[in-house]
């Protein structure tokens, strides 16, 4: 038999090839979403912030909370790509490349929610012009760059075999223009024993710098919140709780896109459920760090028994009862259960959890942020009471909804662009199994 007809790339010719009526369906329906979110936007430039829930009290929201979740979801995708691929994990090769688009994509999407908190964005040049490195705000501009330009080098390194291999491999009923595309990204690379080894040689280099950038870019942006004297955001572990909370919720995001690509593209003996119990035992072990951590940051201020502390906690067990509840007792103790339990270890359950760990660390990001607003150090007086708490408007959910809209189309794009398992390496030997190795 021809060696090409055992090529992997075959079992995602349909993936790469063409789109079905149900994939035109789900991308018109997410362009649906980004064309509400674009007019919600027009509205808030043309009518400013007083079209969101935003005030002088509570001057962040649900754009920040989402900008949190985004950039820390991106360096969850960047610390568990590079770990897996330092330490040649054996199962790591179906799942990788998820972590790979998921870190970038993410990270294109998590800076877009600071500009709708701009009121003006006239003046967002003179960020980049006068910036003072004194200001947090400019060590986290600096800082993203950075780790936005590492991972789309970290990224394409990690796909260049398999951009080689699509641009071989003649069985694929491809547009001449993407095979262009093939060949121009490709860059000759054909496979010797000298370019594999240094394509390894950088490949490694690059897995170690994204790996120390995303833990580095997650503390600054946890500084941002814990150099200042408000209430609930002073303290000393938000650093490393930050970066705990960033990989879990990453985690959680990976394992839902395993499921979702396992359906649609009936990769099931690709991915199986040996690699759900993997990566859901990371977010076992993630749980139990985060539910430490998220212990030790609340009892710290209940035992310390300072005023603003105080009203602070009493504010979340009374108002924010239930996101409270669901981001640090759900979240952290059903991972727990689920995946610590044999008899409970499903694909569907691990599935399901995954789901329900997402919405508690969106949640905690949202009671990390609003009711510490809601509750300022130095209070404004005689302020108008809707002045004072905050409730999103249609605007801010509408935009919300275009911030995973924007990351779904852009992760379907990518799926149809390469192959959503790397499947470079394993040409001609005619078995799925080799690539779970």
């Amino acid at each position: 038999m021809d060696p090409q007809q055992k090529n992997p790339l075959r079992d995602f010719a349909p993936q790469l090839e063409r789109t079905s009526i149900q994939g035109y369906a789900w991308i018109a329906f997410l362009l649906g979403v980004i064309g509400l979110g674009f007019y919600a936007f027009m509205d808030q430039v043309l009518n400013g912030h007083i079209v969101t829930g935003m005030r002088d009290n509570v001057v962040w929201g649900v754009y920040i909370v989402n900008f949190i979740f985004f950039m820390g979801v991106s360096y969850a995708g960047a610390l568990i790509s590079g770990t897996l691929h330092l330490f040649k994990t054996a199962w790591r090769k179906p799942v990788i490349r998820m972590a790979e688009f998921i870190t970038v994509i993410s990270l294109l999407i998590g800076p877009c929610f600071i500009l709708l908190c701009i009121g003006r964005l006239d003046r967002l040049p003179y960020l980049i012009l006068f910036g003072r490195i004194q200001s947090p705000i400019t060590w986290d501009v600096i800082a993203i760059s950075t780790d936005i330009f590492g991972c789309f080098i970290f990224l394409y390194l990690a796909i260049l075999r398999d951009l080689a291999t699509l641009r071989d491999y003649e069985l694929l009923q491809l547009p001449k223009w993407r095979k262009k595309i093939y060949k121009t990204l490709a860059l000759g690379y054909t496979g010797t024993p000298e370019q594999q080894e240094r394509l390894n040689r950088a490949t490694d280099i690059m897995a170690t710098m994204v790996i120390a950038i995303a833990i580095i870019v997650y503390s600054v942006l946890a500084w941002i919140f814990s150099v200042t004297l408000q209430p609930g955001w002073h303290s000393t572990i938000f650093g490393p709780y930050f970066v705990i909370a960033a990989v879990y919720s990453g985690s959680a995001v990976l394992i839902i896109s395993m499921w979702v690509f396992r359906k649609v593209y009936h990769l099931e003996e690709y991915i199986t459920k040996k690699h759900f119990v993997s990566v859901g035992v990371i977010m076992l072990v993630l749980a139990a760090f985060f539910g430490y951590f998220t212990f030790s940051d609340y009892l710290t201020k209940w035992y310390g028994s300072e005023k603003n502390d105080e009203l602070l906690i009493q504010l979340l067990f009374k108002k924010f009862y239930w996101p409270f509840i669901i981001s640090n007792y759900v979240g952290v103790l059903l991972p727990l259960i689920v995946v610590g339990i044999a008899r409970f270890r499903t694909i569907r359950n691990i599935t399901l959890t995954a789901v329900v760990v997402v919405i508690a660390l969106w949640l905690n990001r949202y009671i990390i942020v609003v009711p510490t607003l809601e509750s300022p150090y130095l209070p404004i007086q005689d302020a108008r009471p809707e002045w004072l708490n905050y409730s999103a408007t249609w605007v801010e959910w509408s935009l919300t909804a275009t911030g995973v809209a924007v990351f779904c189309l852009l992760f379907t794009l990518a799926s149809k662009f390469i192959t959503i398992v790397p499947v470079s390496g394993i040409e001609g030997e005619g078995k799925k199994e080799d690539v779970l190795i």
